[in-house]
Parts: C-alpha cells; structure tokens; sequence
C-alpha cells in the first residue's frame, strides 16, 4: 500500500479559499540580456517574435536582437508549422502560450518539486518536467485548462538544437550568478509545445518546503482557474507563503 504523506500546512496560504486577486506573481523572469530581476516596479515585455524571450527594457531587446534573431526566426517558422499542421484552431499556441505565463510560478513550483531539486540539485541537468494540458471551449477564459497528465522525463526528450543552446546559454548565466542552472517545464497540448525555462538559485537560498503533493496541487489551481498560487516557506523566522 503506498504511503500518504501528511503535511501540517496546505501547499498555498488559500488553497481552500476563494482568491483575493487574480493578479498574478513574476517570481522568475530575468531580462534575457542584462539578467534583472522582474519587480512589480518594473514590468517586462515579451519579444513580438517568438513570445519567449523578455526584456526589462527596449534597449536590451536591441542589444540582444543579433544574437537572439536566429532563435527567434526559427521559433516562428514553427508556431506557423504547428497551428496550420497540427489542428483547425489556429489559437491552440496562442492558447498554450497564455497558459504558460499564467501559470509561471505554479508550474516553476512544480517542476523544482518533481525533479526534487532541493534534495537532489543535479536533476535539473537531468531530467525535466512534462506537462500535457487539456484545451477547453469554456466561456470563463480562466477554466479553459485543465492536466491531463504529468511525467519527469529525461532531458534528452528535447531534440530541438537551438532550444538547447538557449538553455545552455541560461545554464551558465545562472552558474556565473551563484545558482546551479536551468529547471525546464515543458507544456505540451497535442502537437505544440512550449519550454519554460527557469533558472534556479543555490539550494542555500531556496526555501520552498519540498511537497509530494504537487501534482495534486498543480491540478487544483489550473482547474479552478488560479493564478494566484504562493507556495509555503519554512525558515528559522516562521512559515510564510509566497
């Protein structure tokens, strides 16, 4: 019989409770050129190409234009690529792309706890976090995803030699920086897929409880349309959430 894990505290201060705001947290973007932290201060921008990249400014998107542009031209050549091959509804990568950005800090959440990176911080150049989601037509633009199913597969699955790079590149910034590399989340609705990369601090710094439960808790806030997640913390000054 497998063992259920107890915990004395749920997975997000509201789990149980109705959101407060569905203003969503940016926990983990960094400016792809000068490596600047997202703050409510200061809102990023997205490049116009591949939706992928982000900037804390317009001149840092130009000075990384020469370096990014082939990455970029080819991750458009294969949005094109699956929205015409793939299915009638040329929005699913639109759709797949929206969700990844909601959804941020609960799947980088998630994917440090599948991959166990605090016991285990060697995983992230190992193995990465799938997740294959559901599209629904629901008139509340917010329940319109639901998992349909999550695996811890090796990093090899990725076969993509320019994705590859640019989680290399982002493996070594984050080194230089202090930390230990890039997690990688993958989500994937039929024949499209997005990476989410995320560069993961020392284990030192890290101070997420390690839960089980996160698939469970993955779940739980996509289907009930939560952007609001705020994972517990358990340091020597108390509990917090966020």
């Amino acid at each position: 019989m497998a063992t259920v894990t107890c915990y004395p505290q749920p997975a997000a201060a509201n789990y149980h409770t109705a959101p407060l705001s569905s203003r969503r947290q940016r926990t983990y973007r960094i400016c792809d050129t000068c490596g600047a932290h997202e703050t409510s201060a200061v809102k990023f921008r997205l490049c116009g190409g591949c939706m992928t990249t982000q900037y804390c400014s317009q001149d840092c998107q130009r000075a990384h234009w020469p370096s990014h542009k082939v990455l970029c031209q080819h991750t458009v050549t294969q949005v094109k690529q699956v929205s015409h091959g793939y299915c009638h509804d040329e929005n699913v990568v639109k759709m797949l792309r929206k969700f990844t950005s909601s959804y941020e800090s609960l799947l980088g959440w998630a994917g440090f706890q599948a991959l166990k990176v605090k016991r285990v911080p060697s995983n992230i150049r190992q193995k990465v976090l799938l997740v294959d989601i559901n599209l629904h037509n629901n008139a509340d633009s917010r329940r319109r995803y639901s998992i349909a199913s999550t695996h811890v597969v090796d990093k090899s699955y990725i076969r993509d030699s320019l994705v590859l790079a640019e989680i290399q590149r982002r493996d070594e910034r984050s080194r230089q920086n202090g930390g230990i590399g890039t997690l990688v989340v993958l989500i994937q609705c039929g024949g499209a897929t997005e990476v989410m990369p995320v560069e993961v601090d020392a284990p030192s710094k890290i101070t997420w409880d390690s839960r089980d439960d996160w698939a469970q808790v993955l779940a739980h806030f996509v289907e009930n349309g939560r952007t609001d997640f705020k994972p517990i913390s358990t340091t020597p000054k108390g509990v917090y959430y966020g």
